[in-house]
Formats: structure tokens, sequence, C-alpha cells
């Protein structure tokens, strides 16, 4: 894993300052389902700031394959796979386990891909290569969202 530091350097050459503060608590999974090494290497080095546990796939076949065996907290996906699509990832219809939030990654920052994204499921866009503050907002996001649905659930 980054030391804080390497970190702190690795943010500021994507030009911006990672705060770090929203760390998770807990552990937390993640998967990257990219064929391009310039979108996963930066996500990867915020994901491992974040010490979030990332397991990688190079598409929708295989990323099927690792939801159906393991728990995932968060997918971050590719808007483009050589097999399939973010949207299959989405809703996958034979998975049985919790059904992770899905990051739609884009290289084009389209906002007709944004709201065409969103409007199929996803839980959020962001542009790539990706900034570590953007990186750590969706998973701080995806573990509040978890936490209040845990509260409203155990009331």
């Amino acid at each position: 894993m980054a030391s804080p530091a390497t970190a702190a350097r690795f943010s500021e050459k994507l030009g911006k300052t990672a705060s770090l503060n929203l760390a998770p608590t807990r552990n937390v999974r993640a998967l990257v389902v990219s064929s391009e090494f310039e979108v996963r290497k930066p996500l990867l080095y915020s994901l491992e700031s974040l010490h979030v546990d990332t397991i990688v796939c190079a598409g929708r076949t295989e990323a099927e394959d690792v939801l159906a065996k393991e728990s995932v907290d968060i997918v971050f996906c590719d808007d483009h796979l050589p097999d399939g699509s973010y949207s299959d990832l989405v809703h996958p219809s034979h998975y049985e386990g919790k059904i992770p939030r899905v990051v739609v990654t884009t290289r084009t920052g389209d906002w007709d891909l944004y709201f065409d994204a969103l409007g199929k499921g996803a839980f959020d866009v962001i542009q790539c290569p990706c900034y570590a503050r953007d990186v750590e907002m969706a998973v701080g996001r995806v573990l509040r969202e978890e936490d209040s649905q845990s509260l409203m659930a155990s009331s």
C-alpha cells in the first residue's frame, strides 16, 4: 500500500491535493473493470491510497464472474468495454448477492453519457484520468449511503 507521502505526491501530479480524510473506516472492496492501462493506473493509485482492496478485470465477462463469487462494494467500470457495456454491470440479472454501486469512468466527459448512465442506474460518472479526490468522494458516498441504509433497516 502507498504511504500517505506517496499518495500526496501522486495527487499533486494529478493537480489536486487529496485530503484522505474520507479514508474508509471499514474494509472496502472495489472492482475495477477497464482494458485501458491509462485509465486503470491513476484509479488504482487512488484506491490504494485509501486502503481499498481492489480486484482488476479487463472486461464485462470477467467482471461478471468475479461478481458471482466475490462481495464488492463499488465497481469502477469504463464506459466502453471490449465485450459489453457498463450497463450490463449496473443491474446484473444473474447476480444473487448485494449489487454494488457502479461508477462509470469515461475519457470524454460527455454530458449525454453522464445523464444516460445515471438514468440506467449508475451511481456516478467520473472523467479519466481521474483525480484522487473524485475517487475518494465516490468511495465515501458509497459508505455513507450503505451506513444510512443499515441504520434505517435496524430501526
